[in-house]
Parts: structure tokens; C-alpha cells; sequence
């Protein structure tokens, strides 16, 4: 099924757009940007590529029922903080890159000429704020070599921790040479490799086949000259597959974890017949995004904390269970197709107002300080927590 979507402004307009009139709530449906190229004479994948760009622009393919259950952390108010607002410290190292503030801007998109401007406009905010930034997968890159222009955001921002993406199905079949080349070529700091057996049950004509993904990021662990960052997309990594990650010798994690974007419920609005009815009953399937913080953190790993992250509360919530940094992905593109580069900016300026706020409200000189804060578990939270490894 595709999707009969338009919208008359290309997202280079939209985006570089004044903050005015930006709506407090997305519209209810998908909107499509227009494109040049009539879709039947897109190839597959960069068709699959401009529908999420679609579907990813609305709440139409949130979580229905679960949380993050972020809402389970409860920060402990200190009425003494001790501390001047203008002194907390946000900054972190990342991956061997020092951030400004611990945000990332997270992995959407790729490999499509509206997915070019995307990832050109927030890699820009990404180098103007200090913050790090994630390509989509570069699976199409790989697919279609002449889409590697769709990746490549150096020009604009050149300082910037880039990550680089590839699912652990695709890296399993090729030559960790080929794939140090894609990672040269758009100037990766390091590989995200994604795992996403959920979504490709669903995806029409996704993968089926999900052997040797330990051993495959094992070697790459090995081969490649970056490191290498686990990644889910959407479904939340559990206890067991974060010590899985550690002992094939991950040391950083991105969680995006259920509660957010249900990338399950992407495919399912793509999908027809019984991938459809598939979907709808994987749609809210998945680790909750604050059990997942903690599973990374106890295997040893760094934390990037993503799915389903709102505001800076969110985030001191994630740090506090031992995050090193937050992501926020569909947030954020939401802000800017609503209002350009400003309503983006705008949005990014209130998490940075917020988590400094939080801060020092609980007496957190800086990130370390915050990882160590006092913190009230409850709930489901508690109870996936007590789960064992």
C-alpha cells in the first residue's frame, strides 16, 4: 500500500521557515511533501524512505498503550542545592566526541532526496548547539551507491559526533571493508548497528532471516576503525541482549526503546492483509524505554537514551537512571515541519532550559552528578527492573 499524502512546500522551505503559527498538536494525519518523481517509478526502498518521512511527521505512529515508563523515575527535590543556575554543566563525552549538552539528535532517515534535506537541516542545528547526530540506515546507501549524497552532512557540520547506521542483517552479508568505506564516505565517528527483528516481521517484504547477529557485531567490534553502537528501532533492548552486546564487546547502546515511535506500527500503516492484522497486534511490542537505560547500564554499557523522550524532564529522568545522553528523533522533526528551523531550535532550547532547571533542583552539578542522584523507582518500572539477567 502507498500512501496518497501531499503537502505543496519542500521541507528546505518548511524548515527554514519562521517559528510563527506552529501548531500546539500535530495534525491527525500523515502529510506528504511533494515529490518530483512520480512513486512508481521510485525504487522500493526509496519509496519505503519517503513514507516514513510521512508517517513520521504526525502522532500517528506513537505507542497506544505503553509508556516509556520514564514516569516510574521520581527525582528527589533538594531545597539546599547549593549550586547557581548558570553553573550547572550540561556537557558530556560521547563516544570520544565532548557534547555541549547530552542531546542527540537520533537516526530517522536516509537514502531519499526529502531524506537529504532532513538530515542536512538537523545535522546544521546538531554543529550550531554541540550536540551529536544520527543518520538513518545507510541500507539504501548500500543498496544504491548514488543515494550516499542523501547521507552526507559534513559540509554543514563538520564538528559534529556523527553516527553512522546499518541494520546487523545486512552487515552480517558483507565485508566489514565495504562497510568502513560507507562510514568514510558520509565521515561516521561510528556504526550504529541496528536491530530491528520486529519491524521487519512486519515490514512488507522485510527481513526474515536473523542468524549470527552476536557474531556479526562481534567482528565488526573487531574490524572496523569506529566503534560500534548497538541500536534498537523502537522495540528496547532487554536484559539479556544487552549482556549479549557487552560480551561481543559493544561498549555504548542506543536503547530507542517501546513508548515512542512504534516503527512495528510504521510498517503496519504500509502493510495490507495479514502484515496488516500482524502489526496492529505488535504495534505497542517492546522493552519500555526506561527498562532498557537500565539494562544497558547494568551490562556495563553507555546509554543513549531514546523512544518516546518529550522534554527535558524526560531526559533528567533517563540520566538518572544512567544515561549518558538523550536522544530525541521524531520530536524534533515534528518541530521543524511544523515550524521551520526555529520551531526545531525552539524546542531544542526548552529541553536544554529544562534538564538545567532539573538539575538544579536536584543539586546535580553536572551529568555525573545527575546519574548519581537520589531517584524514587515505582510502578512497572520497578518490576522490569527486578527482572532477571
Amino acid at each position: 500500500m502507498h500512501l496518497p499524502l501531499t503537502l505543496s512546500a519542500s521541507l528546505t522551505d518548511r524548515c527554514d521557515a519562521p517559528a510563527e503559527g506552529l501548531d500546539p498538536l500535530p495534525s491527525p494525519m500523515p502529510a506528504r511533501i511533494a515529490d518530483p518523481t512520480p512513486r512508481a517509478a521510485q525504487p522500493d526502498i526509496a519509496r519505503r524512505k519517503a513514507d516514513h518521512l510521512d508517517l513520521c511527521a504526525t502522532d500517528a505512529v506513537a505507542f497506544k498503550r505503553q509508556s516509556t515508563l520514564l514516569e516510574g523515575v521520581r527525582l528527589v527535590h533538594q531545597s539546599l542545592p547549593d549550586l547557581r543556575l548558570d553553573d550547572i554543566d550540561l556537557s558530556v563525552t560521547l563516544l570520544g566526541k565532548r557534547l555541549r549538552a547530552p542531546i542527540v539528535i537520533a537516526a530517522m532517515t536516509g537514502g531519499h532526496e526529502r531524506a537529504a534535506e532532513v538530515n542536512r537541516t538537523l545535522a546544521a542545528i546538531a554543529q550550531d548547539r554541540g550536540y551529536g547526530f544520527g543518520l538513518g540506515s545507510q541500507r539504501a546507501m548500500q543498496q544504491r551507491p548514488d543515494s550516499a549524497w542523501t547521507y552526507q552532512v559534513r559540509e554543514v557540520a563538520p564538528d559534529v559526533l556523527l553516527l553512522g547506521n546499518l541494520g546487523v542483517v545486512q552487515a552480517r552479508e558483507l565485508d566489514p571493508a565495504i562497510i568502513a568505506r560507507m562510514l568514510r564516505e558520509v565521515g561516521a565517528d561510528a556504526l550504529c548497528v541496528h536491530m530491528n527483528p520486529a519491524m521487519e516481521l512486519v515490514q512488507p517484504g522485510g527481513d526474515r532471516d536473523f542468524r549470527g547477529g552476536t557474531e556479526t557485531l562481534a567482528r565488526l567490534v573487531q574490524a572496523l576503525p569506529v566503534p560500534v553502537v548497538g541500536k534498537e528501532t523502537g522495540n528496547g533492548i532487554s536484559a539479556q541482549t544487552a549482556f549479549k552486546l557487552a560480551a561481543a564487546g559493544v561498549r555504548t547502546c542506543d536503547t530507542s526503546g517501546a513508548g515512542g515511535t512504534s516503527w512495528v506500527g510504521v510498517e503496519t500503516l504500509r502493510a495490507e492483509g495479514e502484515q496488516q492484522r500482524l502489526g496492529e497486534l505488535l504495534w505497542d511490542w517492546g522493552v519500555p524505554t526506561a527498562a532498557s537505560v537500565h539494562n544497558v547500564v547494568h551490562a556495563g554499557m553507555t546509554a543513549i537514551a531514546t523512544g518516546g523522550l518529550r522534554d527535558g524532564y524526560d531526559a533528567a529522568r533517563a540520566i538518572a537512571l544512567g544515561a549518558s545522553a538523550a536522544g530525541f528523533a521524531r520530536q524534533v522533526y515534528m518541530a521543524c515541519t511544523q515550524g521551520g528551523r526555529a520551531g526545531a531550535e525552539a524546542f531544542l532550547t526548552r529541553v536544554e532550559t529544562q534538564l538545567r532547571t532539573l538539575m538544579l533542583l536536584v543539586g546535580a552539578k553536572d551529568i555525573r552528578a545527575l546519574q548519581q542522584a537520589p531517584r524514587l523507582i515505582s510502578g512497572e518500572l520497578r518490576d522490569w527492573m527486578a527482572l532477571p539477567c
